[in-house]
């Protein structure tokens, strides 16, 4: 009898041992990132330390830009440090997925990726779009008839232009980007087909050519990646998008770095 005592208070004692592990492996299951995030007091956000205007190191040495106006948004809005992490365009996925960052800036959607990782909010214009001095007039892609229009060979920018434009374009294919843009400024074209990243480092810096945007050939708006099944965390991302939308702090930081108005419009894909 009392050997079967102790056999049951021995297999209790197992019981609640196992049901205390599988309280705690519970909860380790059901905390997410943002418990984590919390906890540490800071967000890991993935980011390209040279991709001005989005990101680049400032006069001081601290990255700035676009994405980091947004980053420290996401931060803010949890309460949280930012740490800036630098990723490239080959480690940033396993960055992602491996936990070495929370967040990923300035990611284009595609299936592919859909297939490995979740995307918050649309947060920031990308396009290809037809930049030329604002004395001429162009307006739409009949307008390019007759036109000498830099672009960079074999890009997307190449091929949007190449179906865009009129047989009698003068479509004149560089083989980087400093060469379209060199090409552009020094008169040698009219226009220059870029996205508006690179557009937007001529158009704040050639003052007395006066480029502007004309019109969009492509619009594929850049969202902000992060890892499956995060449904707390993006909806904390796509709160503070849509805080900097309704106050204009979007607004202000494309007009900052992107040197044009935002354009919700340019926000959907």
């Amino acid at each position: 009898m009392r050997l079967h005592m102790k056999l049951k208070s021995s297999i209790a004692a197992v019981l609640m041992l196992g049901a205390a592990g599988l309280g705690f492996t519970t909860q380790a299951v059901n905390a997410d990132a943002i418990d984590d995030i919390v906890k540490a007091g800071a967000i890991n956000v993935g980011i390209f330390s040279d991709f001005p205007p989005f990101s680049s190191a400032s006069a001081d040495m601290s990255i700035k830009g676009y994405d980091i106006d947004v980053a420290q948004s996401i931060a803010d809005q949890l309460k949280v440090k930012l740490n800036l992490v630098s990723v490239t365009g080959q480690n940033r996925i396993p960055y992602l997925t491996d936990k070495r960052v929370d967040l990923l800036m300035s990611v284009g959607y595609s299936k592919e990726r859909e297939q490995v990782i979740d995307f918050a909010a649309a947060y920031a214009p990308y396009y290809i779009a037809v930049i030329g001095p604002a004395a001429l007039a162009v307006k739409g892609k009949e307008d390019l008839a007759d036109k000498s229009i830099a672009v960079n060979r074999g890009t997307l920018e190449d091929t949007s232009l190449t179906e865009a434009a009129p047989a009698s374009a003068d479509i004149r294919r560089f083989d980087n980007y400093n060469s379209v843009i060199q090409a552009f400024i020094s008169g040698q074209t009219q226009l220059m087909v870029v996205g508006n990243d690179v557009g937007a480092q001529v158009l704040a810096r050639q003052e007395a050519l006066k480029p502007e945007q004309k019109f969009q050939l492509l619009t594929s708006p850049s969202h902000i990646g992060l890892n499956k099944k995060e449904d707390r965390l993006k909806q904390a991302v796509n709160d503070a998008v849509a805080k900097m939308l309704a106050d204009g702090k979007l607004d202000e930081s494309s007009k900052a770095w992107l040197k044009t108005p935002l354009d919700p419009a340019n926000l959907k894909d």
